[in-house]
């Protein structure tokens, strides 16, 4: 069977020649050997666990997904994020390195959104001020603002 883990960015894993996956779903633990017939699951959070024909065992960790057989001999996993490892002593600080990144990532767009935001703001005070100071002391020259939800004249 051919193994193929995907993301939006990245093809994690494309491996001929497997002989078993291990995978979870929310009914729980399952596998597929080939000949599997045609199969589409959401996967949960989990650990997926292959052996090639050389009997090595591989993994990957996936934050859920969707995995689908195809005539018995292609498993296609497309996932948010994955992190495949050799071993599973490998894989453990693959990941955590992984959600390291992803929350300093989230931290700098957190960042640039809110000075966004601030610029967005303070323009909008420069806009209202130069409206202000152009009606002139009698407040002459601009309709009254209006909520739609004052009482009929």
């Amino acid at each position: 069977m051919k193994l193929m883990i995907t993301t939006p960015v990245a093809v994690v894993v494309d491996e001929g020649d497997i002989r078993h996956l291990r995978a979870e779903d929310e009914t729980g633990a399952f596998g597929i050997l080939p000949g599997h017939g045609d199969f589409v699951t959401v996967l949960s959070v989990s650990v997926l666990t292959w052996k090639d024909k050389a009997d090595h065992e591989h993994h990957a960790a996936v934050s859920g997904g969707v995995l689908t057989v195809k005539d018995g001999n292609l498993i296609e996993i497309a996932s948010r994020d994955a992190v495949g490892e050799d071993t599973l002593k490998e894989l453990g600080p693959a990941v955590l390195a992984r959600f390291k990144e992803e929350k300093e990532a989230e931290e700098v767009s957190r960042v640039s959104t809110a000075r966004l935001h601030l610029a967005a703001i303070k323009q909008i005070e420069r806009y209202l001020e130069s409206g202000r100071q152009s009606l002139g002391a009698g407040g002459q020259g601009m309709p009254p603002f209006r909520t739609g939800l004052e009482e009929p004249q």
